[in-house]
């Protein structure tokens, strides 16, 4: 997303906008350990990751990954399912995509920081996603 708009995710080894992290919501607490293996399986093991739950739905995605590595962990989250990615390579990207693909990850929402989407609430990223999701699945259909 650019100015809060739909963009494709190239192919690139220079580190997306954002500080190295990994934003996830939506994940209940057993779930958990199971995407730290995605994350070994996609090379990213080493990547600082919060879990966001219902109480951090009001705070900014800057706010929220300025949070230490670990941040929720443990926590249940009844957030939509998302994966928020900050400060890696566009390479690294779609390799966790296709790793959660492989593993039958319950399906999420995807998203990268920008400079416009790091004032956003995370409900409102949340919002916005699940909008996209829906008008690119009513696409496909018609």
């Amino acid at each position: 997303m650019t100015d809060g708009t739909f963009e494709k995710v190239q192919r690139s080894d220079t580190p997306m906008y954002g500080p190295e992290k990994l934003l996830l919501c939506g994940f209940p607490a057993e779930a958990q350990s199971k995407f730290a293996a995605v994350l070994e399986m996609a090379g990213l093991a080493k990547t600082p990751v919060v879990w966001a739950n219902h109480e951090n739905a009001g705070e900014t995605l800057s706010t929220l990954l300025q949070l230490s590595d670990g941040t929720g962990s443990g926590r249940d989250s009844r957030l939509s399912r998302a994966v928020i990615v900050s400060g890696i390579t566009e390479n690294q990207l779609h390799s966790l995509m296709a790793v959660c693909r492989k593993s039958g990850m319950k399906q999420a929402l995807w998203a990268a920081l920008t400079p416009t989407s790091e004032t956003w609430t995370l409900d409102g990223l949340l919002n916005e996603l699940n909008k996209e999701r829906k008008a690119l699945s009513g696409k496909k259909r018609g």
